[in-house]
């Protein structure tokens, strides 16, 4: 018997309007809560809490881990609703167009394939399923193998490539369309190792000759950018619709924010001076002037010191205990600053990244949640080649394109931007990868890409470290005219960053330990609730 509240697949999904709603429900955010709200920067190493951390990063989560129960939920939630949509469209047979139908499941078999990723990237061999069941069947569901999953995985998104336009007009930002089912295929492809496959991918939905980078980096993030040719996927935002995002917690204090969460000192130090060579490398890389000569990213993720940002001049320094409302003239309380502000950023930094003054009016903002963006897919068409070995001037002009862009110049205009020609598979490896930390910084790329390349066994093993607490910093660090960073850190050939001499030489501190657990994290624990009413359902090791 189907609820009285509810259409059932008999009686429902039986006109356009029918089916569009259910397919509407795919797009709410509640289904890509990984892609929102910072969630999963809150795991990676480009996140600091003053002294928290999240319990990813801490190592402590279990079968019990609220996030990994809510994922595992609310991704088979979508899953089911996109087979049921699947399975009854011949009840709109006759009543819609055929060439509306086909676009339909076009959208529902991309839903299915993202979601079938998402599970088999973060928990492997999960219970697979595309038609109807019962709750007997479905208490009874073992786990498929990854990789039958991910041939269907395959299967789904060359479905919806074949049947998605590859646009629906700039009023349709949230539906998916061919190129997000080519982009999505290839982020899945690269997650699993299947680099043939996400090179093909990636190179046919830079064929579609439909995306372009946005001419300014830094603009592109801010809520009033729309529509833009870089977006190939994102759920739109609007204060009209009543769709917001509460953003308190990611501005400074003296503008009226928490400022509860900074970007790390990690991510600060990941991006290369103008010269292209990392920090410890570079001679022009001075410690009291770190924001100097840096790739232009830097200074449009992090704000840099001295500057005007949402009103007020910003200056963490403790001595800095006044700074200038820029609107009216006039000096006030600084509450960036620790020696002001117990609460103000441990670490110095704050976000610049996105932030602009629709964040302060009412602690809302709505800009859209870009879940795909061509800058990605050049990369991955990038990163793709240089792991098949396939190193040809393709390669360095994607990797060098997503450069230019940060420097406001063309690819082709070598001497205005720090151009890359290594052929070496080796350095090349680790220049691609940092371009993808600094390009996609605070966008919740950088988890999935700890995970897949292995490296989050060393990343969210060191510690976070911040400024010491304001008098000791007065006394060890400025007094001695050491300000702002007491020194150079090393820079490994992960392009991660050691900060333990500075730690040993008492200059800075230890907010908080990383401790990422190499036998058990790679994978995510399956539920226990989900493992206590299915005995057939095995969890993940050392959970």
């Amino acid at each position: 018997m189907n609820p009285l509240s509810e259409g059932s697949s008999e009686n429902w999904y039986s006109d356009e309007t029918e089916i569009s709603l259910a397919l509407n429900d795919l797009y709410r955010t509640y289904l890509w809560d990984f892609e929102t709200n910072y969630t999963t920067e809150r795991m990676s190493d480009n996140w600091t809490q003053r002294q928290a951390i999240d319990a990813f990063a801490a190592g402590s989560i279990n079968s019990e881990w609220s996030r990994s129960e809510d994922l595992w939920l609310n991704t088979y939630k979508g899953i089911t609703r996109a087979n049921t949509i699947l399975n009854s469209l011949d009840n709109a047979q006759g009543r819609v167009s055929e060439a509306k139908v086909k676009q339909l499941a076009g959208e529902a078999h991309f839903m299915r394939a993202v979601f079938y990723a998402r599970l088999i990237f973060y928990y492997g061999d999960v219970p697979y399923y595309t038609g109807y069941l019962s709750i007997d069947e479905a208490f009874d569901l073992g786990r498929t193998d990854k990789n039958i999953i991910l041939e269907n995985v395959y299967k789904d998104f060359d479905a919806a490539i074949e049947s998605l336009p590859v646009s629906y007009g700039s009023n349709e930002l949230n539906r998916a369309t061919k190129g997000a089912a080519l982009a999505f295929k290839a982020r899945t492809a690269l997650n699993m190792s299947d680099w043939a496959v996400a090179r093909d991918a990636a190179k046919a939905c830079m064929d579609l000759d439909v995306y372009s980078l946005h001419p300014d980096y830094e603009e592109y993030f801010y809520s009033r950018t729309r529509n833009s040719a870089e977006t190939i996927f994102a759920l739109p935002r609007s204060f009209e619709l009543g769709s917001s995002w509460t953003a308190k917690n990611f501005y400074t204090r003296t503008a009226g924010g928490s400022s509860v969460a900074q970007p790390s000192w990690d991510l600060f130090c990941a991006y290369p001076c103008t010269d292209g060579l990392p920090i410890d490398e570079s001679p022009l890389f001075d410690p009291c002037n770190p924001f100097d000569n840096r790739d232009p990213r830097c200074k449009m993720t992090f704000v840099e010191f001295g500057t005007e940002h949402l009103g007020f001049i910003y200056d963490p320094n403790p001595y800095t205990t006044k700074v200038l409302n820029v609107s009216t003239g006039k000096k006030v309380n600084n509450k960036d600053t620790r020696s002001v502000d117990t609460y103000a950023s441990y670490n110095g930094l704050t976000l610049k990244k996105g932030v602009d003054e629709d964040w302060t009016d009412d602690n809302e903002t709505d800009f859209d949640i870009r879940i795909m963006r061509y800058a990605d897919v050049l990369l991955m068409y990038a990163e793709a080649k240089i792991e098949l070995g396939e190193i040809d001037a393709s390669v360095l002009e994607a990797i060098n394109s997503v450069r230019a862009r940060a420097y406001g110049v063309g690819v082709s205009d070598v001497s205005a931007f720090p151009a890359i020609a290594a052929t070496d598979q080796v350095q090349l490896r680790k220049e691609l990868r940092n371009e993808r930390r600094i390009e996609f910084a605070w966008e919740n790329r950088r988890f999935d890409d700890l995970l897949r390349w292995r490296l989050a066994e060393k990343a969210l093993t060191r510690p976070i470290y911040g400024l010491l607490d304001p008098n000791d910093l007065k006394e060890k660090v400025i007094d001695k005219e050491l300000w702002f960073f007491p020194g150079v850190p090393e820079i490994d050939e992960d392009w991660l960053v050691d900060f333990s001499s500075m730690y040993s030489e008492g200059v800075i501190k230890q907010l908080v330990e990383r401790n990422f657990d190499k036998d058990r994290q790679y994978l995510f624990p399956i539920p226990s609730k989900e493992i206590m009413i299915n005995k057939n359902l095995t969890q993940n090791p050392n959970y």
